[in-house]
């Protein structure tokens, strides 16, 4: 089947993340639905423009969003990008389908002051300074959680005092630690080793001593952020965007910046610049004798 000779490509040529994956999957099979439902065919090789602008138009009647809708815009894409790279199709249905205008939104953060509130006890149990960890990797790196979770102990350079993050597409990156951060994590390892005999390789490690999952570093962080920020979202990405914007507001360059995150596009590190300016207009809103 068609659909599985592209999903195959995406993981295994493209090495898209598993998540990717499985949306790609989901969209690529509501997608066939809608054209053997609507147009009585199941072959994707011989869409058109207009079928692919009427499959928006249902989109949007079943309320999706722009964003969402556009996310799946996004796959059929690459899906024709690769039928034209297997020569499947001589012209791709998607070139005159422009993506739904989306509002802009200004990346959610916590304040320093809030985040200076996250505190942990004076113990020295695994699972405590395990939290500790797993919470100053996010905010004082800006990695994603699954960065986080693949994490290894030879990742950790304690000379060069630097972290190798492997980041998405299996591209690695280098981000600085400082010297406190070295001594956390040798301090945690030590505590790691003598609760487990055997043990993944990774870095950081649940309570019984395994990989971690996405919902328990989720859940993690949501603890961890629920009593000091008002923020509805709570999840490890937040702290990812308050990292950037605590270095911004430092003044780090935007290409620092989108080093340390890892982002292929300095566009997409733009939001943390509009996230200062909105600050900026508050500021002199309410300071500005003429703010009003």
């Amino acid at each position: 089947m068609l659909i599985d000779q592209f999903i195959a490509f995406i993981e295994k040529e493209k090495r898209f993340s598993s998540l990717t994956v499985s949306a790609y999957r989901r969209d690529m099979e509501q997608f066939a639905a809608y054209i053997s439902r609507h147009y009585e065919s199941d072959d994707l090789t011989t869409i058109t423009t207009t079928v692919v602008r009427s499959y928006v138009v249902h989109l949007k009647e079943l309320g999706l969003s722009n964003r969402s809708i556009n996310r799946k815009l996004s796959t059929l894409r690459t899906f024709y990008k690769y039928c034209l790279r297997e020569t499947l199709i001589e012209k791709s249905p998607m070139t005159n389908v422009k993506a739904l205008k989306q509002p802009k939104t200004l990346a959610k953060f916590v304040p320093e002051d809030n985040i200076n509130k996250v505190s942990f006890p004076e113990t020295d149990d695994f699972p405590t300074r395990r939290d500790q960890l797993l919470f100053e990797l996010l905010y004082q790196t800006g990695m994603r959680q699954a960065e986080l979770r693949g994490l290894q102990d030879v990742d950790v350079d304690k000379h060069g005092l630097s972290l190798k993050v492997h980041g998405k597409r299996n591209k690695d990156r280098m981000i600085p630690l400082s010297y406190q951060m070295i001594q956390m994590i040798s301090q945690y390892q030590q505590i790691r080793d003598a609760n487990f005999d055997s043990k993944d390789e990774r870095l950081l490690l649940n309570d019984k001593g395994k990989e971690m999952s996405p919902y328990f570093v989720y859940n993690k962080v949501h603890m961890m952020l629920e009593g000091v920020t008002t923020l509805r979202q709570k999840s490890p990405h937040i702290l990812r965007h308050t990292f950037a914007t605590h270095l911004l507001d430092e003044g780090a360059s935007l290409v620092a910046i989108q080093k340390l995150l890892g982002h292929e596009d300095l566009g997409t590190t733009q939001i943390y610049a509009h996230n200062t300016i909105e600050q900026l207009k508050q500021i002199h809103k309410q300071a500005h004798p003429k703010g009003e």
